[in-house]
């Protein structure tokens, strides 16, 4: 391993010209265009890091924009050691300090949104990958990276690839944390709708958020109100503690909420805008649907206030997320994003829920099943040895509510970037990736390209 380690110290520079240059693409999907079916700065995106693989002699292909790969060694596909990670990012959203596609490295950090979710991750994997090449180490087995384009919303990229191309069985994705996660909770997702109420105080205008996956950090709704409401204000929030502020906006009121942004699976991680607006709009007199969220949905993010609370020993609780809210004067829409322990019933979920929103309109939009990998296959225990050697850590396994490419493999785990105790960064402002722990992760996928795919 020395070889392949002096080889990865050499591509260091290299590893952080590239992610620089890969975060310089706001790589948010949008409209379909001419193979480009996420969108111009997807196709962009996509070609770059086709290109870059090309440049390193790997063997490539452009999966109609979809999504691609890049692979070396023989074999059969089914057969290869995949890793999945992905070039789209969510949008960048309000509060960075630094650019968000900027790159810049501060106290050797660098910040930029995809720096951890997922660009970090897709370059460390590369140039493991690339290493491993470069000091000849002889293969059994193709090792394959796959380059998704569709990961924050909805994976359209993998079902596709996979109606076109043979997945490969089993390997990683590393867009998570160390040391190997092997279960990922189910998922319901679902859009409400309803009339708001006449009565009451009026919202005449409410929209925040831009993907159910991503907890909103700030929220504003303009309502029908005069200055009388700002002394009413002040006093929620004085009384909770928030970040509160109304001000006039024609001859309406204006009011804004912060909260702190972060990722649908993490609550615990951040503070829901939208889920305290609507608790400031029911202390204001809001009547109807919208109080009906504010005394449900908005009370916790484990679904307590739904009567839907659940959790088991081996994936933990439940979580729930309102991440899009749309109001005006004739409707109300919003989507909820639950993420749902290994052993819960997802259709009795379902109906729990409708009963305790009955003034909404429901409909399933998402419906994926856990997924499970056994702590004790090879290729868990040799992911586990890689993390250990590397960082001399606890070999463990974890469960997460984030939904990754690994559901795409048969057997398929994530695997890093985060290390134990790292806060959450992903979908937040002020996104970024420590280099050290950007470098020691490409270390550790170097090991377990070797443990994996080497000639016995």
């Amino acid at each position: 391993m020395k070889k392949i380690e002096d080889i990865l110290l050499e591509l260091k520079p290299d590893m952080v010209s590239t992610l620089q240059d890969w975060i310089s693409v706001n790589s948010v999907k949008s409209a379909p265009q001419e193979n480009a079916p996420f969108g111009s700065a997807l196709r962009v995106m996509l070609d770059k890091a086709l290109n870059l693989c090309d440049s390193m002699g790997f063997d490539t292909l452009d999966v109609d924009g979809y999504a691609g790969h890049a692979e070396m060694g023989e074999g059969k596909d089914e057969d290869a050691l995949a890793m999945l990670v992905h070039l789209d990012i969510v949008p960048d959203g309000d509060g960075w300090t630094y650019n968000p596609f900027g790159g810049e490295i501060v106290d050797n950090k660098m910040y930029g949104r995809g720096t951890m979710d997922d660009k970090g991750p897709a370059v460390a994997a590369l140039y493991a990958m690339l290493a491993v090449k470069k000091a000849g180490v002889p293969l059994k087995r193709k090792v394959r990276i796959i380059f998704g384009c569709d990961e924050e919303s909805g994976m359209q990229c993998m079902d596709y690839y996979r109606k076109k191309l043979t997945m490969p069985r089993s390997g990683f994705s590393p867009d998570a944390g160390f040391p190997v996660i092997n279960i990922e909770k189910g998922m319901i997702g679902v859009q409400i709708s309803a009339k708001p109420s006449k009565e009451g105080l009026q919202v005449v205008r409410w929209s925040t958020g831009d993907r159910t996956n991503v907890i909103p950090g700030v929220s504003y709704a303009l309502v029908k109100a005069g200055d009388e409401i700002i002394p009413k204000v002040k006093e929620i929030s004085e009384k909770y503690g928030w970040d509160i502020k109304a001000e006039p906006d024609d001859e309406l009121m204006r009011i804004t909420v912060k909260g702190v942004a972060g990722h649908a699976a993490y609550p615990h991680a951040a503070e829901n805008a939208i889920s305290r607006l609507l608790i400031v709009l029911k202390e204001l007199g809001t009547k109807g649907p919208l109080k009906t969220l504010a005394n449900t949905v908005a009370t916790d993010p484990y679904g307590e206030g739904l009567n839907i609370a659940v959790e088991d020993k081996l994936s933990g609780r439940l979580t729930n997320n309102i991440g899009i809210i749309r109001v005006d004067d004739s409707s109300i829409y919003a989507t909820l994003d639950m993420r749902c322990p290994v052993l819960t019933d997802r259709a009795y979920l379902l109906r729990i829920l409708k009963q305790n929103l009955p003034e909404f309109e429901i409909i399933q939009t998402t419906d994926k099943a856990p997924h499970y990998v056994p702590a004790e296959s090879e290729l868990v225990q040799s992911l586990l040895a890689a993390y250990n050697e590397v960082t001399g850590l606890p070999k463990e396994t974890l469960a997460i509510g984030g939904g990754t490419y690994a559901k795409m493999l048969d057997e398929g785990v994530a695997f890093g970037i985060a290390f134990p105790g790292d806060p959450d960064r992903a979908h937040r402002a002020d996104e970024y990736v420590d280099l050290d722990k950007l470098f020691n992760s490409a270390r550790i996928f170097a090991r377990a390209i070797v443990k994996l795919a080497k000639e016995d």
